[in-house]
């Protein structure tokens, strides 16, 4: 039984929190998370330095939400910054709450709006969730110049690109450059040059999502691997908003012009962190109508913040 400890006197506090392996059910895999829980009484600052203290790619603080009706709100921290939205959060968080509530239905107020998850208790400490995009995915900016983009992965600019799949720059509320190399060693292969990178890749986001097809693997359809350089990342074994960003490049092709598609995407291999994301669009007259993505997460470890004077 999951629970939670929240003990203040004076100014002092201590708050629970947990760390999760997201998009994945296997502990040490997939994309660690750490959630503290009855965040309400953190200022902004004291949030940006916790999640500087643990140092992994987002930290998520639960609050009390503002309507009744909803679960909780989320404040979501990367080691230098509050995101609107990311999707591993979404999914750890979700499946955290559902488990220790016992709810099917968790209704989380984010920066980008409200996002619904459905949750699947699996056991004690494992679920799934999916939730659809609150903001649907779509082209915010073409590619840049592509033997630069080459040079910044180690690639050739014979290298990029996948059959139809162009590069370009999508966001379903955080932005991504989207490159497609040619197959899983080329993605296998990349070795990062850093010199130059945010003059190549600019913005407030400057991150890389640089993906394949897989049609020789079973049990995916695409791979990936998340490069935030720019934003203080480094290489990050599963990406939610990332992927959430590829269905919009996706809905773009003929393959997936109509109807509903369910597309499985691994991340992390190459760091040693196996991770499968879940996609989900359904196409009418060759738009996008709905998407969602999802993932298992599993709670690892528990502790206390300790804030006592």
């Amino acid at each position: 039984m999951l629970m939670t400890v929240v003990r203040r006197k004076g100014n002092a506090m201590k708050l629970t929190y947990y760390i999760l392996d997201v998009f994945t059910r296997d502990r040490l895999a997939g994309n660690p998370l750490a959630v503290v829980l009855k965040a309400d009484e953190l200022s902004d600052a004291r949030m940006q330095a916790i999640a500087g203290e643990f140092n992994l790619s987002e930290t998520v603080f639960v609050r009390t939400p503002k309507s009744e009706r909803h679960t909780a709100s989320l404040r979501i921290f990367t080691p230098r910054r509050e995101l609107p939205f990311a999707g591993h959060p979404t999914v750890g968080a979700s499946v955290l709450l559902g488990l220790e509530n016992r709810l099917s239905a968790i209704r989380l107020e984010l920066g980008i709006g409200l996002v619904t998850s459905v949750m699947e208790r699996e056991n004690k400490r494992t679920g799934y969730a999916r939730f659809s995009l609150p903001q649907l995915p779509q082209r915010i900016d073409e590619a840049p110049d592509l033997d630069a983009v080459a040079r910044t992965l180690g690639l050739t600019e014979s290298d990029i690109g996948c059959g139809d799949l162009k590069a370009g720059r999508y966001s379903a509320g955080l932005p991504f450059y989207l490159i497609p190399v040619r197959d899983a060693r080329v993605l296998e292969s990349i070795s990062l040059e850093r010199r130059g990178w945010t003059s190549v890749y600019t913005g407030d986001h400057p991150a890389v999502y640089v993906f394949t097809k897989t049609s020789g693997e079973r049990g995916n359809d695409y791979a990936a691997r998340m490069f935030g350089v720019g934003a203080g990342i480094g290489e990050d074994p599963a990406t939610g908003s990332a992927a959430a960003a590829l269905i919009g490049l996706l809905a773009e092709q003929p393959e997936y012009a109509e109807g509903n598609h369910s597309i499985r995407l691994r991340q992390g291999l190459e760091m040693g962190r196996p991770s499968v994301i879940e996609l989900q669009l359904h196409m009418s007259e060759g738009k996008l109508q709905r998407a969602g993505i999802g993932g298992a997460a599993v709670v690892l470890a528990q502790g206390v913040l300790d804030f006592d004077e």
